[in-house]
C-alpha cells in the first residue's frame, strides 16, 4: 500500500511538472504572438496603407503583454500549475485574437485561421473535453465576427493570385500556423518523452526497492532461524577444542579455532541484521569521525578475512564528525569482499575528500569487469561468479548510495584490476540531532 501511495505521489508530481513545462511553452509562444501581432499591425497600416484603429489595437496588445507577464511572474514563484489554468490561458488568447480581428475586418481577415492554432494547442495540451469546449468557443467567435464586424475596405483583387493582398495574408497565416504548430508540438513531444523517461526510472526504482524489501524480510527471517544452529555449532566447537586428541594436533586445533572465528563472525552478522531490522538510519547510530570509523571498519574486516596484503590510505585531511552507520559499514565491506574475491593477494582502500563529498575508492588487481557486467552494473544478479543468486552485493551498494544521495562508479584500470568509487555527500553522513 505504501509503494502504491509513493507511486501515485511520484505520478502526481510528474504530471504537475509537465503542466508547468506546458505553461512555460505557452508563455513563450504568447510572446511570439505579441511580436507577430505588433509587426502585422505596423506593416498592414504603414506598408499596405490599410486604415486601422491603431490606438485601440495597440491597447489590446498591451493588455496581452500584461497578462503574459503575470503568467511568467507566477511561474517563477509558484510550482504548481493546474489544467484549468492552461485552458483559461488559451481562452484569453482566443479573446484577444477575436478583439483584434473585430477591429481589423472580422471574418474577412485572412488571419481568422489562427483559431485553428488555438484549437490545435488545446487538443495537444488538454483533455478532449477542454479541446471540444475551445472548438465551440472558436465557432461562436467566428459567427459573432461574421455578423458584427465591419469588413476592411480593400480592393477585390482575388484574381491577381499571389499578388492579391488577401491571398498573401492567407499564405502568411498558413506558414505562421504551420511553423508554430511544428515548433510547439515538437517541444510538447520532447516534454512527454522526458516525463515517460522519469516514470520509467521511478518504476525501476520502485521495483528495486521492493526487491530490497523482500530481501530484508528474508534476511530478517533467516537471521532468526540461524541463531539457534550457530549457537549449537559454537558449543560443539568449544567441546572439540577441549578434547585431548585435538590438543595434540596443532594443525587440527588451528582449523577448529578458525571455524570458531567464522562462526562468531556469522553470529555477529546475524545480530547486526536483527538489530537493524525496522530501524531508520541514525536511530542506533553513535557519533564518530571519519578516521575512527574507517579504523574500526578495517580492523573488523581484516580480523575476519584472509587477505595477504591490504593497503589503506587516508587522504581525507582534516577529520570530520559522522554517524557510525551500520548500513554504510556493510556497504563498504561488501565492496571490499568483492575486491578480495577477485584479488586475494592484494586489496587497496583509499578515502579522500573532494569539497563536500567523501570519496571511498576500492582497488583490486584481479581480472576486472567484463564489458557486459560494466553495462549492467548495479542491477541484481549481475555477477562474474557464476553462482546462482550472486550479484546482489553491488545491487545493494548502488541502492544504498542512491538513498544517501551519492553515486557509484566502476571501471577497469589500465594497469590491470578494477576500481570502484563510492561518492557520498558528507552532510548525509553526519549524525542528525533529535
Amino acid at each position: 500500500m505504501t509503494d502504491n501511495l509513493l507511486q501515485r505521489s511520484h505520478a502526481t508530481s510528474n504530471d504537475t511538472d509537465t503542466l508547468g513545462k506546458h505553461m512555460r511553452q505557452l508563455v513563450q509562444l504568447r510572446w511570439l504572438a505579441v511580436l507577430g501581432q505588433f509587426l502585422t499591425i505596423i506593416v498592414t497600416r504603414y506598408g499596405f496603407g490599410v486604415e486601422l484603429p491603431m490606438q485601440l489595437m495597440l491597447s489590446v496588445l498591451t493588455g496581452l503583454v500584461a497578462f503574459n507577464a503575470l503568467n511568467e511572474f507566477a511561474l517563477r514563484f509558484r510550482h504548481q500549475v493546474r489544467t484549468a489554468e492552461l485552458f483559461m490561458g488559451l481562452l484569453v488568447d482566443m479573446a484577444i485574437l477575436t478583439i483584434q480581428l473585430y477591429l481589423s475586418g472580422g471574418a474577412t481577415n485572412p488571419f481568422v485561421f489562427l483559431y485553428l492554432l488555438q484549437v490545435g494547442l488545446a487538443a495537444v495540451l488538454l483533455a478532449p473535453s477542454y479541446a471540444w469546449a475551445l472548438l465551440g468557443v472558436a465557432t461562436l467567435c467566428f459567427l459573432w465576427l461574421a455578423e458584427k464586424a465591419r469588413p476592411l475596405e480593400l480592393a477585390q483583387d482575388y484574381h491577381l493570385g499571389i499578388h492579391s493582398y488577401y491571398v498573401e495574408g492567407i499564405l502568411i497565416c498558413l506558414i505562421l500556423n504551420a511553423a508554430l504548430l511544428v515548433i510547439f508540438i515538437n517541444r510538447i513531444n520532447r516534454t512527454h518523452r522526458e516525463r515517460d523517461a522519469r516514470l520509467a526510472e521511478l518504476r525501476q526504482r520502485a521495483a528495486e526497492e521492493g526487491h530490497i524489501l523482500r530481501m530484508g524480510l528474508l534476511a530478517s527471517g533467516a537471521a532468526h532461524e540461524l541463531g539457534t544452529p550457530l549457537s549449537t555449532i559454537a558449543v560443539i566447537l568449544g567441546d572439540w577444542q577441549r578434547m585431548p586428541f585435538l590438543k595434540s594436533d596443532p594443525d587440527l586445533g588451528e582449523e577448529v579455532t578458525e571455524m570458531q572465528t567464522q562462526v562468531q563472525r556469522c553470529k555477529t552478522i546475524v545480530s547486526g541484521i536483527l538489530m537493524s531490522a525496522g530501524e531508520t538510519r541514525g536511530e542506533s547510530s553513535g557519533e564518530t569521525t571519519v578516521f575512527e570509523f574507517f579504523d574500526e571498519l578495517i580492523s573488523d574486516w581484516q580480523s575476519t578475512r584472509k587477505v595477504q596484503e591490504f593497503s589503506f590510505q587516508n587522504l581525507v585531511g582534516e577529520d570530520v564528525d559522522i554517524a557510525s552507520d551500520t548500513v554504510l559499514k556493510q556497504t563498504i565491506c561488501n565492496l571490499l569482499d568483492n575486491a578480495l574475491e577477485a584479488s586475494p593477494e592484494w586489496v587497496g582502500l583509499e578515502v579522500l575528500r573532494q569539497n563536500d563529498k567523501l570519496i571511498i575508492r576500492i582497488i583490486d588487481r584481479g581480472p576486472g569487469f567484463s564489458s557486459l557486467i560494466l553495462e549492467r552494473l548495479g542491477q541484481p544478479y549481475q555477477s562474474t561468479k557464476g553462482r546462482s543468486g550472486s550479484g546482489l552485493g553491488l545491487f545493494f551498494v548502488f541502492n544504498v548510495a542512491r538513498i544517501l544521495g551519492g553515486e557509484v562508479e566502476a571501471w577497469n584500470r589500465p594497469e590491470g584490476g578494477a576500481e570502484i568509487n563510492l561518492c557520498l555527500p558528507l552532510d548525509v553522513l553526519r549524525l542528525k540531532e533529535a
